[in-house]
């Protein structure tokens, strides 16, 4: 059936939860750097997309799945519970399209994904304000309490934010019940961390990491195009990402990665 029984069955659904496994598992993407994060990702979509569609038989084809599941089974890799002691898990969360309920749902899946009963850190990285409108600690609340809620559900350890200036951090900080443990800063914007971030971060013992992430990992626009490179007459214009979470198994004692992936969720507009 190949792409046009992909192409049916996203015609029918009303989700796409798209897992690409361990991307250390793919041997394509080994030999290949992407120049930027925003590349990688468009990558990892397009392969994941391209490997499940030519595997849609059909007996598939006449399913109708409100969520469609989309993966590839052999880079699929869930952490041996033996092991799990020595490993640390990470995610960073981008919001997209959606809002805070969606952060529990993320959650849920890179656990179900890396066989794990909570993620050791994860980052959120804020989601899009309007042009014209300034991040605000009003904006940040909701998705920082449906945090602090999976803390307090031990589901996380430890929660993170991203791209927080010295105020916006410290209002966060006063006003948190469950503390920021870490902050990354985006050098691209900073050559050097600012002092006075720098300082409160020392104070209250947050940890500053860097990044090179774009504003917008992933856009609507880039999303539509690399759907509809990799299925051919899908009407990609209806679909829309909700958010992508980033994860990473590292192994404590020597600090390598055992394992990386991405988990994207996006919906199909009806109209």
């Amino acid at each position: 059936m190949g792409t046009e029984g992909a192409r049916v069955l996203l015609e029918r659904a009303g989700r796409l939860t798209l897992q690409t496994g361990n991307l250390l598992n793919w041997g394509c993407l080994r030999k290949k750097c992407p120049a930027t994060p925003s590349e990688e990702v468009r990558d990892c979509i397009q392969k994941t997309l391209t490997e499940w569609s030519s595997k849609i038989s059909q007996d598939q084809n006449q399913e109708t799945l409100e969520v469609l599941e989309c993966t590839v089974a052999q880079a699929i890799e869930k952490i041996n519970p033996e092991e799990r002691d020595e490993l640390k898990v990470s995610a960073k969360l981008f919001i997209v399209g959606s809002n805070s309920s969606s952060i529990r749902e993320a959650v849920d899946l890179a656990c179900s994904a890396l066989g794990v009963a909570q993620l050791d850190s994860v980052i959120v990285a804020p989601p899009p304000v309007e042009d014209g409108t300034n991040l605000s600690l009003e904006y940040l609340q909701p998705y920082w309490k449906e945090l602090e809620n999976l803390v307090q559900n031990k589901k996380i350890v430890a929660i993170g934010t991203s791209d927080l200036d010295k105020t916006l951090l410290e209002q966060l900080y006063l006003w948190a019940q469950v503390k920021p443990s870490s902050n990354q800063v985006n050098l691209a914007s900073c050559c050097v961390m600012p002092p006075d971030l720098t300082a409160f971060a020392k104070e209250c013992d947050i940890q500053l990491l860097t990044h090179n992430d774009p504003k917008e990992l992933l856009c609507e626009a880039s999303f539509q195009e690399v759907l509809q490179e990799s299925i051919q007459n899908v009407k990609a214009n209806k679909w829309i990402p909700l958010w992508l979470l980033r994860y990473s198994v590292i192994v404590k004692s020597r600090g390598i990665i055992k394992s990386k992936g991405y988990i994207i969720q996006a919906k199909r507009n009806a109209s």
